[in-house]
């Protein structure tokens, strides 16, 4: 029996520390560009993650999944043709816990189904009001529309409560962030209150600044690698010059071991076509990767590097990134070792971490489609023959560049 005890309680802990994702919902008021943004940094037991492309029941719509999946039926952050996407995170303080069982276990698949039926927030919010009770979700879900709603829907059982990033009675910055917990369910339960406390300590003076995008998200929320609990922020301390040696403990920070992927999906402003909306996409650990945008539109097309290739049967993005995080994670010494990372092999004062080499890549790549997207907006449509262009152009690089990196 205390065998048994023993086991449930450290599959329980595990599984506390596997789904411990971060997210933000942006209102377009406070971006650099007026569009909203919807941010998710995923952590999960399922390390290899790729974009699928579906056929929907009303809307076609593209997403991150469980590369283990053969027909994937789950979501766990997407958009669709009009413009309406949606991610969440596990919340931990909605629901009581019985006797183990899974939390949210209808979370990817409501998301899935959202993105085949609904066109809009008012949409999705129909949508919930439609569901059986009990519903079989336990989440924080953020969405967004070409609408430019932008909301964050605490989700339980049997209800839900509705946070407007665009209101300022809910919203006072203009974002709604979560980690896993919500402010609608029990005090001081849940899990990820240092990382909201991070998230929070950046985005309030971003939003304020008015500086957040895409890319200031995966520089700054992303690839944070700082506790504010305990003061430190790894980045701006050159380890180097201690006593320290450059080994730290992963506890707190956003990216995690288990992180798989970071995904920011931008939305278009009132009157643009709801097919320019781009999501931004960082496939497995995301200090080890790159974030490629991709489009509904043609999803055909789609980047090999995010597609889960039928031969290997994962992404080749995501797995040269995990090939990376485990030489990052490579102490393996006795029971809970692997919680040790090797920062200075991430970020050290030579600028040849891991970081800091794919820095100047993503930068090339965002640049790369920022501009291609500031012409399809003036034209008001994507071009076939210039998606497929711009998908060749990042696949053929980022390819090159990790093939110098990684080591066979």
């Amino acid at each position: 029996m205390r065998k048994v005890i023993f086991l449930l309680i450290f599959l329980v802990a595990v599984a506390g520390d596997l789904l411990a994702c971060t997210s933000a919902v942006i209102s377009g008021q406070v971006t650099k560009d007026g569009r909203p943004l919807l941010w998710k940094n995923r952590d999960t037991g399922f390390p290899q993650n790729s974009v699928a492309s579906f056929q929907g029941e009303r809307y076609n719509f593209i997403g991150v999944v469980n590369s283990v999946a053969v027909h994937p039926k789950e979501i766990w952050v997407g958009t669709n043709e009009m413009g309406f996407s949606i991610m969440n995170t596990q919340s931990y303080n909605l629901e009581e816990a019985v006797n183990g069982e899974e939390r949210g276990p209808a979370n990817g698949f409501i998301m899935y189904r959202a993105l085949s039926i609904c066109k809009d927030v008012a949409d999705f919010k129909q949508f919930l009001d439609t569901l059986a009770r009990p519903t079989g979700l336990e989440a924080n879900i953020g969405v967004i529309d070409a609408n430019g709603a932008a909301m964050m829907f605490e989700v339980s059982n049997t209800s839900y409560i509705v946070y407007d990033a665009n209101n300022p009675k809910d919203a006072p910055f203009g974002y709604v962030a979560r980690t896993n917990f919500s402010f609608s369910g029990k005090v001081n339960k849940g899990a990820g209150y240092v990382r909201y406390q991070q998230e929070e300590k950046l985005l309030q003076p971003a939003s304020a600044m008015q500086v957040i995008t895409p890319r200031w998200i995966m520089c700054n929320l992303s690839r944070s690698f700082a506790n504010p609990f305990l003061g430190i922020d790894l980045k701006k301390i050159d380890w180097h010059n201690t006593s320290s040696t450059g080994w730290f403990v992963d506890q707190d920070f956003i990216p995690r071991h288990s992180t798989a992927c970071s995904v920011v999906i931008e939305g278009v402003k009132k009157g643009e076509p709801a097919v320019l909306t781009t999501m931004w996409t960082a496939l497995g650990y995301v200090p080890t990767s790159v974030m490629v945008p991709v489009w509904v539109k043609y999803a055909e097309e789609m980047p090999a590097l995010l597609v889960k290739n039928k031969q290997t049967k994962v992404a080749p993005l995501c797995n040269q990134s995990l090939k990376l995080r485990d030489l990052v994670f490579s102490y393996q010494q006795g029971m809970g070792t692997n919680r040790y990372f090797h920062w200075s092999l991430l970020f050290n004062a030579s600028k040849t971490g891991y970081i800091q080499l794919l820095d100047p890549v993503e930068e090339e790549v965002t640049d790369w489609g920022n501009k291609q997207l500031a012409l399809w907006r003036e034209k008001g449509t994507i071009e076939r023959s210039e998606l497929k262009h711009l998908y060749q152009q990042i696949n053929s690089y980022v390819t090159a560049k990790y093939d110098t990196i990684v080591t066979p």
